[in-house]
């Protein structure tokens, strides 16, 4: 639990202790909207570690504290779709939107799920939306979501577009760093390919192995055979039993 989610966890739940000064109790009414924040918040950490019955009973809670909570509805979309419940997900998903059109992160999520459901236009309905928002907060997000969802269809020129628009909002952006170099690897432009990766290495990015299987690739177009060995050697230190190391140990390239 992150230190600052932790102590405004803390605050709320020791709303009803006794005061050092007065010694009365404190029966103040509990902020419902800021309790179903702060188990809305827990409920995403849990949901980015994929300990997805933890992140549902935080939501449950968050919900009996305010039931119009938009923000824990879109989580809990989030949560099905990865459960595979889509009817569930949509339901929360939609639920969310009714209580607040305006909400741009719900509208990427939804537009996430959508895209992952083969719903191509409703998708980029609901990403565009989202960036009609002035207020919208994280707007790379949304240009994220476009790119890969656009690559997943095929259209990589548009895609790049999306992702170059991604990387300019925040730089550091290592998703699109690596769906830049895989673009650029397809079209056989392994020097900016190659670029993509080093800028991703530079941020200090742990690379996965489908990641440094690429790297490997692009090595071996470029002909840096040190880079290669180096490549080779992260991937069957750290992915041992990975297919891809499987792959580069079999010969395959």
């Amino acid at each position: 639990m992150k230190t600052g989610v932790l102590a405004i966890f803390l605050i709320l739940m020791l709303g009803g202790c006794a005061s050092e000064d007065t010694g009365r109790i404190d029966d103040s009414p509990v902020d419902t909207s800021a309790s179903a924040k702060v188990h809305t918040e827990l409920a995403a950490i849990y949901y980015g570690k994929n300990r997805l019955s933890l992140a549902l009973e935080e939501l449950k809670y968050a919900l009996k504290m305010d039931s119009g909570y938009a923000p824990a509805y879109s989580v809990r979309g989030l949560v099905y779709m990865a459960l595979h419940e889509d009817g569930k997900a949509e339901e929360d998903f939609r639920r969310s939107l009714d209580i607040d059109p305006t909400d741009g992160g719900t509208r990427n999520n939804y537009g996430w799920f959508l895209c992952q459901r083969g719903r191509e236009q409703e998708a980029m309905k609901q990403f565009n939306d989202a960036l009609r928002n002035p207020l919208y907060a994280t707007p790379e997000k949304a240009h994220l979501n476009i790119g890969q969802c656009l690559r997943r269809y095929g259209k990589n020129d548009e895609a790049e577009q999306a992702l170059k628009t991604a990387l300019y909002l925040q730089p550091g952006l290592n998703e699109a760093l690596i769906d830049l170099a895989e673009i650029n690897f397809a079209r056989s432009d392994y020097r900016t390919a190659n670029a993509y990766l080093l800028r991703l290495a530079k941020n200090g990015a742990e690379l996965s192995a489908s990641d440094l299987l690429l790297a490997i690739r692009i090595e071996q177009k470029l002909g840096d055979r040190n880079s290669e060995a180096s490549y080779r050697l992260q991937l069957r230190k750290r992915y041992p039993d990975s297919r891809e190391n499987q792959i580069i140990m079999s010969g395959g390239r």
